[in-house]
């Protein structure tokens, strides 16, 4: 290679470098720009210096695409009807160039699906089928299942499968598939978010003061909770009106043979059939047996303690119900366990047992307002039976009322139930002329019988 040659590449790479370097300094200084026009929401002025950036340098920085979506967002929101389309296209775009420059900070299942959730929510402009949307929630949930965490999204999943059930284009199987799919994933968020509540809670109880920062945490898991618990309570009711015993039972008796040996799906049959209250059928019992051989477990235990409940052998169920909370050791699940073990022996009368039950629910899982209203239901239910007279027998109604406020104070989700439960209790409460009559305004009354508390006589004004 000759002099001039060389001299003519040196001088041709130094000259890339340095268009390189100028157009690195320029679009440093226009993300800059950019950047602070977001922070105080001025989206349109941020867009130009934005955009040369993107387009420019996109392996920049990541808060390219972090403000890329606030201002894809606002477009969008702030377009004129025939002009939306565009913008919701290239926020897609946008997060799969997301995706290709920065894929560790990309999770799949969270951008994936957000991007179906803005096809599902912009579908007037963009026309999708039905068909290709779930497709779409169908592919992020198997590519990323651990990451597809947005309530709404879940939500959106299910009810386009069950539209397609409703069409004669899915079949049962899936779809009850479908359904246990979004609500173990539900199931698994409601336990991660319980958990991140139960540690501030217990900071609370110990005394603690929260930092600015941790009210604010404690405030988004309980938000989450809320959203995840409607979530649920929406497709149970979806699931709940195309599922009944009449074509559960046909269809896991058909697929019986098949699956025997598959634990999920024996977990998922019991599951359902437990839930839609079809124990009748021979079959509820078989699969149980089945299910405790294949995969024995604290959840097993319980299955088979209710078909021994439902043959009156009480006894044995609740050898199996005990052996049932002594595998578990997840300290979530056995929490779920106990208050289970709670209900069970509740709807059997035993409330001292079922008490005990659900305050090792409480002590294992503290945010959960649930054992709280239980209790008090107990406690409501045993009024007329518990005090030597008719003042202590109604005043039993004030501890449930305090009891049940309870759940509300771990629990906000629960605060509407709590509000009606309260109600009923304290209009079954002793009036203030009873209390004036009686003369134990401001003392403390000892209730007796299984409940074994204590409670005060609300002062006089």
């Amino acid at each position: 290679m000759s002099r001039k040659t060389i001299l003519f590449y040196a001088i041709l790479v130094i000259g890339i470098g340095t268009t390189y370097a100028q157009k690195e300094i320029e679009c440093k200084a226009k993300l800059s720009i950019s950047h602070e026009s977001v922070k105080t929401s001025k989206y349109d002025e941020a867009y130009e210096p934005w955009l040369f950036v993107r387009n420019n340098c996109p392996e920049l920085n990541l808060a390219t695409y972090a403000d890329g979506e606030k201002i894809l967002k606002h477009k969008i929101d702030s377009a004129k009807e025939g002009e939306k389309k565009s913008f919701i296209e290239d926020l897609i775009a946008l997060w799969q160039e997301r995706k290709q420059y920065f894929s560790s900070s990309t999770p799949i299942g969270e951008y994936d699906a957000k991007a179906c959730q803005l096809q599902y929510d912009y579908n007037d402009e963009l026309s999708k089928s039905k068909d290709v949307l779930y497709d779409c929630f169908n592919a992020a949930f198997k590519a990323d299942k651990q990451s597809f965490t947005h309530p709404k999204s879940l939500y959106s999943y299910f009810s386009l499968m069950v539209d397609l059930f409703d069409e004669g284009k899915k079949t049962d199987t899936e779809l009850f598939n479908t359904y246990d799919d979004v609500s173990e994933k539900i199931q698994v968020e409601i336990q991660n978010y319980s958990e991140k509540l139960n540690a501030l809670v217990l900071r609370i109880e110990s005394g603690e003061t929260l930092s600015k920062k941790d009210i604010g945490r404690k405030k988004a898991y309980e938000s989450y909770l809320k959203n995840y618990t409607l979530i649920q309570e929406n497709i149970d009711n979806l699931s709940n009106a195309r599922a009944n015993c009449n074509n559960l039972i046909p269809l896991y008796s058909k697929d019986f043979n098949t699956h025997q040996n598959d634990s999920v799906w024996l977990k998922r049959a019991v599951s359902r059939i437990y839930y839609k209250q079809c124990t009748e059928d021979e079959l509820y019992e078989t699969l149980v047996k089945q299910y405790d051989n294949v995969a024995p477990s604290a959840d097993t235990k319980v299955y088979v303690a209710t078909v021994l409940l439902k043959k009156e052998k009480d006894e044995e169920a609740y050898q199996y119900l005990e052996e049932a909370y002594r595998l578990e050791t997840d300290a979530y699940k056995k929490s779920n366990l106990a208050f289970r073990i709670g209900v069970i022996y509740k709807n059997k009368g035993h409330y001292s047992k079922a008490r005990t039950n659900l305050l090792d629910a409480l002590k294992l899982n503290p945010s959960n307002g649930k054992p709280h209203l239980l209790i008090a239901e107990m406690y409501n239910d045993s009024a007329k039976n518990c005090g030597k007279d008719n003042f202590h027998q109604r005043a039993v109604y004030w501890l449930a009322a305090q009891e049940a406020e309870k759940a509300s104070r771990v629990d906000p989700t629960l605060q509407k139930w709590v509000n009606q439960a309260v109600a009923n209790y304290e209009a079954k409460a002793p009036t203030k002329e009873e209390i004036f009559l009686s003369g134990l305004a401001g003392k403390t009354l000892k209730i007796g019988c299984w409940i074994n508390r204590s409670i005060m006589v609300p002062k006089l004004d």
